[in-house]
């Protein structure tokens, strides 16, 4: 076991001395390390024998106690500070705090070298090194028996708690959920002490940071493989548990979340080839009902939702949001748009947090026969709340867009006003309806359309005068131009 500020203390050759903080002499050592820098306790892991000179000692009786407060809450074992040298003098307040918190406040004689503490403390942690590694192999074994299956997670958490002899959790550090839809949730305690709304210390900051809350000590650390997973580590007894043991703790369960992710994306391929499928109308009813079942989504009740982002990098892992908070889903990503199809009791607000800073619109409740409808409701509502500038839009439940009040109006319009030009292309595989849209949104300039699309100014011109021959439109008429505008913003929003 490590060395206790008492044993230290006791080893006559260093004759060291306790001026406050008695009650936490059985606080053991795991490390003692020199620092004179004015935060002391930013450089604490847990378990050091935190030594100065004395120029991180604030002057003042206030800094002194806050001081005493902050190594207390980082884990700190003991404070020692080097005699005559550069400590102001410690004030009344500082050594009654130490008392209270209980911080051993320890003296070193002069000129003892802190380096003479530093060997003892390091000759005693030699089997603590042989325990540390044993513990260690044993945290490694635990991913090799665990499986890579997602239904194995809270059984690795489980023992690698109780070879910790500590509560464990894993969870998304900006929302505080767990980390694995099987995961437990934080104890309510830690929950509201980290809210966004309670103004209090959050999680977000080292890698490795331990905290004082409701008088426990708590532990904070990355999950070195996944952004903002967080592993909060609530000890059950003292000492605390290793420092580096929890080190490779963190990086099994990152490991463990790596094999599960991995096994995810086999089945998020499938999922988005049966949706693509089934949005091109190419599978029958039965075989949807089949493969939806497989995929945990309800046959007959279900939405379609279509999520934008400005970072279509992002929306790459929404069908990981989603699985990690419970949601059942099948994803496809096409034309810059993520198209997901969930139960229809997923609340919106789930549907917007996996989504992260995204558009969504979100279709009527749906069966398979109507599954590309759903698909066009979505987009109408995502088109819906990208004009009205919302997060989530429902079909037919929001504001109306450019007047319509559906995509059979919007459709309508689209084929009436731009239909000529669809069935031109066709024929002639022509540049026009991009031209247009070039054209619209160089604000109707000839030779910024010209030079945007390497087509010389004549070109451009001959195309508009084409699409107004095929319109039968006057392209020159500004009631004409709002009309098109409107057509192409919905032909934008529609495809699917």
């Amino acid at each position: 076991m490590a060395i206790t500020v008492a044993e230290l203390v006791a080893e006559p050759q260093l004759g060291l001395t306790i001026l406050a903080g008695s009650a936490g002499m059985d606080n053991r050592i795991t490390w003692a390390h020199t620092s004179d820098l004015p935060r002391l306790w930013e450089w604490v892991t847990g378990g050091e024998l935190m030594m100065t000179n004395g120029l991180s000692i604030p002057a003042d009786a206030d800094g002194q106690v806050a001081l005493a407060e902050a190594l207390m809450d980082s884990g700190a074992s003991a404070l020692a500070i080097g005699e005559k040298m550069h400590a102001p003098t410690l004030t009344a307040e500082f050594l009654a705090a130490c008392d209270r918190l209980p911080l051993p406040l320890v003296n070193i004689p002069y000129p003892l070298p802190f380096i003479a503490i530093a060997r003892s403390v390091a000759e005693s942690s030699l089997l603590e090194e042989s325990r540390r590694l044993r513990q260690t192999a044993r945290v490694y074994d635990l991913l090799r028996t665990a499986g890579a299956s997602e239904d194995h997670w809270q059984s690795l958490v489980q023992r690698l708690a109780t070879e910790l002899d500590a509560d464990l959790f894993v969870v998304d550090r900006r929302c505080l959920h767990p980390w694995h839809p099987d995961g437990k949730a934080l104890p309510e305690f830690l929950a509201d002490a980290w809210a966004p709304s309670s103004g209090q210390v959050t999680p977000a900051g080292k890698n490795f940071q331990w905290h004082r809350i409701r008088g426990r000590h708590v532990l904070t650390m990355d999950i070195p493989t996944h952004a903002n997973a967080l592993l909060v580590v609530l000890p059950n007894s003292e000492p605390h548990p290793d420092a580096v043991v929890l080190l490779h703790a963190a990086t099994v369960l990152g490991l463990q979340l790596s094999r599960i992710v991995l096994s995810l994306e086999g089945r998020h391929r499938a999922a988005g080839e049966f949706l693509l499928q089934a949005f091109d109308g190419r599978l029958g009813a039965a075989e949807m009902e089949s493969r939806l079942a497989a995929f945990g989504v309800p046959a007959a009740g279900f939405l379609v939702a279509s999520i934008q982002a400005d970072d279509g990098d992002r929306l790459a892992g929404v069908h990981i949001e989603l699985w990690r908070h419970g949601v059942a889903s099948v994803t496809l990503m096409r034309n810059t748009r993520l198209h997901v199809v969930v139960p229809a009791d997923v609340d919106d607000d789930v549907l917007a947090h996996c989504g992260g800073s995204a558009t969504l619109g979100i279709s009527a409740p749906a069966a398979v026969a109507n599954i590309q409808r759903a698909l066009q409701e979505s987009l109408w509502a995502l088109g819906s709340a990208r004009a009205n500038k919302l997060d989530v839009a429902r079909y037919a439940e929001g504001p109306s867009w450019l007047g319509l009040t559906g995509f059979e109006e919007g459709t309508a319009l689209v084929r009436r006003l731009l239909g000529p030009i669809f069935d031109y292309e066709q024929r002639q595989d022509g540049d026009l309806i991009v031209t247009l849209r070039t054209y619209l949104d160089s604000q109707r300039s000839w030779q910024k359309t010209a030079s945007a699309l390497f087509a010389h100014r004549q070109t451009i011109i001959y195309r508009i005068r084409k699409i107004g021959e095929l319109t039968g439109l006057d392209m020159g008429e500004t009631s004409t131009v709002a009309q098109i505008w409107f057509a192409l913003q919905i032909h934008e929003a529609m495809r699917g």
